[in-house]
């Protein structure tokens, strides 16, 4: 898994469509911390969904499940906002901004509820909801178009590399990159989840690692302004095309587990 909130769109739509028992969920996002906490944005939502009011001690998890239970949810939707692109957010509202200064969130289907994880202290992550009304529309996401484009990304990330001498500048870097793709892909995923859709959230963990790399990476080419601002623009749809791919196999991985509730 890339993000929390990917962790819990896909576990919670297959919990939801009798694919996963709650306790699977649960433990599927201890990989991003070892406590999880939820509260509501404000008195209202905090009554309806039956969970602490921002700005009291955190409530549990597994509560936020019973809520999810409640409100008549059938899945999750992943939602990774960025400046410039904040497709499936709606119009502006603190949801919106909350959920773009985090870089991502999750939309509950046939529910009017936003989700956005935070870290608030060591080793706790809290969960906020929102009322969001009706939720926008999203454009659909083709897997195997997302995969091509990540697969073109790939090639043109390990040429930026190349080309920035972040391999040369910064020893063990072959091993750094290791690292981070081994902590994204250690979390687990349903039973059920579709190959394909594994597959290129894996190749996004790749990328990535690399992405981000280059993009830390000072030596690497960037000794003047101009060259990272160049270097930034070249990473900056590379960093799209990951990101796209992500939104697209969580999608199909939700798809998936409805249409297995719909053949119970």
């Amino acid at each position: 898994m890339s993000t929390p909130s990917a962790t819990f769109a896909v576990w919670v739509s297959a919990w939801l469509n009798g694919s996963a028992a709650a306790d699977d969920v649960l433990d599927a996002l201890s990989h991003w911390s070892p406590a999880h906490d939820v509260v509501a944005v404000d008195a209202d939502t905090a009554a309806r969904l039956e969970v602490p009011v921002r700005g009291e001690a955190g409530g549990q998890v597994a509560g936020l499940l019973a809520a999810v239970r409640r409100v008549d949810a059938t899945g999750g939707r992943l939602v990774l906002p960025v400046a410039g692109d904040v497709r499936g957010l709606g119009g502006r509202s603190e949801f919106a901004g909350v959920a773009l200064h985090a870089g991502e969130a999750v939309v509950l289907l046939d529910a009017p509820i936003g989700l956005v994880p935070e870290p608030v202290a060591d080793g706790v992550l809290r969960w906020t909801a929102f009322e969001i009304g009706d939720a926008p529309g999203v454009e659909h996401l083709p897997l195997g178009e997302a995969e091509h484009e990540l697969t073109g990304a790939m090639r043109v990330a390990a040429g930026v590399l190349t080309e920035l001498g972040v391999a040369k500048h910064r020893s063990g870097v072959r091993e750094e990159i290791t690292a981070r793709i081994a902590h994204r892909s250690a979390a687990p995923w349903p039973e059920g989840t579709p190959p394909r859709a594994l597959r290129v959230l894996q190749r996004a963990n790749e990328v990535s690692a690399i992405l981000e790399l280059a993009a830390e990476d000072s030596p690497g080419g960037a000794l003047s302004s101009s060259s990272a601002r160049r270097r930034a623009e070249a990473l900056r749809p590379l960093f799209d095309a990951v990101r796209v791919a992500r939104l697209a196999a969580v999608a199909e991985a939700v798809r998936v587990f409805s249409e297995h509730a719909e053949q119970l």
